[in-house]
């Protein structure tokens, strides 16, 4: 993806993903265990990982940016950039507020605002760098789309962990998240993750093993014999 080989790794509540130098590819499908809470899964899933030997990150949505899950991948090397709630405190110059409150007195003209492109689209951030609760030293963009600006329900709130990163750097490494998303309606669509009947787990796995070595072979061989009659 960049001169650093930059990897990423995200996990929702079962699959998980990697990705590096453009290629994405599901490495992992975990059953559910109603026993623990998705926050305990994803810290599981975090204790298993080697040391990150290269720069590194976890991306996540809103449900996982707490600071016992970032803390957890921090350990194993790997920085946190994923979505916040509205509601997330922060402490701009010093004074504790919610980050939807503080949102409302932004004007386009304030210095730490700036328009920001990421796949041909445009948006009004602002960089905010401090603490959150338990969370030392962060980013976090408070942004909109530009035809949008101040509008409440067009408020998106993400937060990384490398203070290094550009503002571009972060969204567009957010953006590489939304491949867990195509993952899940192609698979749905293509390979009957919605339709298949297995009790045991054994085979759920093996069905699980299939699905994951075809979507290998969809990313991988692209344009070949065997991407276009799956398609």
């Amino acid at each position: 993806m960049s001169s650093e080989r930059q990897t990423g790794l995200w996990a929702p509540d079962r699959v998980r993903h990697a990705f590096c130098n453009g290629i994405t590819l599901n490495y992992a499908v975990i059953l559910y265990d109603k026993t623990k809470s998705k926050i305990q899964i994803i810290q599981d899933i975090a204790a298993e990982l080697p040391i990150a030997p290269i720069v590194s990150y976890f991306l996540c949505d809103s449900w996982y940016t707490s600071a016992k899950v970032m803390d957890c991948f921090a350990k194993k090397g790997f920085y946190t950039i994923g979505a916040l709630k509205t509601n997330r405190i922060l402490y701009p110059c010093g004074i504790r507020q919610k980050a939807s409150t503080f949102a409302l007195h932004l004007r386009k003209t304030d210095p730490n605002i700036s328009l920001v492109t990421v796949d041909k689209r445009q948006f009004y951030v602002y960089r905010y760098e401090g603490n959150l609760n338990d969370v030392p030293n962060t980013v976090v963009l408070l942004s909109y789309p530009t035809p949008c600006f101040g509008i409440p329900k067009a408020l998106r709130i993400f937060v990384s962990t490398n203070a290094a990163l550009s503002t571009q750097e972060i969204l567009r490494l957010y953006t590489q998240r939304w491949q867990i998303e195509l993952f899940f309606r192609q698979s749905k669509k293509k390979l009957g993750l919605d339709k298949y009947q297995l009790r045991s787990q054994k085979g759920i796995q093996r069905y699980w093993l299939m699905m994951s070595f075809v979507h290998y072979m969809c990313c991988t061989c692209k344009g070949t014999y065997i991407f276009l009659h799956i398609e």
